[in-house]
């Protein structure tokens, strides 16, 4: 019977390297050879834990990597995969690995361990109830845009990864399509000496970040689209908001628009709730 290889995704520490696992280091003295982002930064773990394993990249040539990947799976070899922070498969190569060892009819097992965004979004503040992964963004163009429209009706808290140099446009973007009053959080350097968590709306982080150069992996946690009338907004307030507009002159139509934009809600919901607090107050 011919024996068949094995890979193993391995999640590796993000920041402190004591956040390895047990298991985790179990397997990457005992398997053939580690496959890594930076054999650098993986050198680090490795020399710390005295695992003398092999240690060579997948980047440079994705497609030639891959396949020799599956040369060595093919010859019964156990291959160890990392990132270089986290669990790699994520935002990473390892997707098209794990994909393509599935499709060779290799086994695959991915190990439970460390991941930024995890303990970034338990720390946030934000709803953990329901969440979705946005990763990195398209860097321009009609896709970007097109992942922004889909975004602004999203009522899940929203993820993102992000460099410390194109957060402040990520930013002015979400700003853009979802309003300035989505509450949201950046979250940096997790589990490292300089930790931080910056908290408030999307104004208040562009005022923060706007012009520093802040150093690390960022994710940006943003708090899905509420109903205009929640813990955010008493009716109360809402109300005055309105009345105040209309004495300024502005059509309801008028008013629905400068809501929406201003609250980062769907038009059309806006001016039913406007329609229904005239109705039901007369003002």
């Amino acid at each position: 019977m011919k024996i068949r290889g094995k890979i193993y995704l391995v999640p590796t520490p993000v920041g402190n390297l004591e956040d390895i696992t047990l298991r985790a280091l179990k397997v990457l003295k005992e398997v053939d050879v580690i496959y890594c982002e930076d054999t650098r930064e993986t050198s680090k773990l490795v020399s710390k834990y005295e695992i003398k394993t092999p240690l060579k990249s997948y980047l440079g040539g994705e497609t030639r990597k891959i396949e020799e990947i599956m040369k060595l799976l093919g010859r019964g070899e156990k291959v160890a995969f990392v990132s270089d922070r986290g669990t790699p498969g994520i935002s990473d190569p390892g997707e098209k690995v794990v994909k393509r060892a599935i499709e060779e009819g290799f086994e695959v097992e991915c190990l439970p361990g460390a991941t930024s965004f995890v303990p970034a979004l338990v720390s946030s503040g934000l709803s953990t109830e329901k969440f979705v992964f946005e990763g990195f963004l398209p860097k321009s163009g009609k896709e970007r845009k097109k992942r922004f429209e889909v975004l602004k009706d999203e009522t899940r808290t929203i993820i993102f990864y992000e460099s410390p140099e194109r957060i402040e446009k990520l930013l002015l973007d979400l700003m853009k399509f979802l309003g300035s009053n989505r509450k949201a959080v950046i979250a940096r350097e997790i589990s490292k000496i300089h930790e931080e968590y910056i908290r408030g709306d999307i104004k208040k982080l562009l005022e923060e970040v706007k012009g520093k150069k802040l150093k690390g992996e960022i994710i940006l946690l943003v708090s899905g689209k509420e109903e205009l009338i929640g813990y955010r907004l008493p009716e109360k307030v809402i109300k005055e908001e309105i009345q105040n507009l209309i004495k300024e002159g502005m059509g309801t139509g008028e008013i629905a628009k400068k809501l929406s934009v201003k609250y980062g809600l769907e038009k059309r919901k806006v001016y039913k709730k406007i329609l229904a607090l005239i109705s039901k107050s007369k003002i």
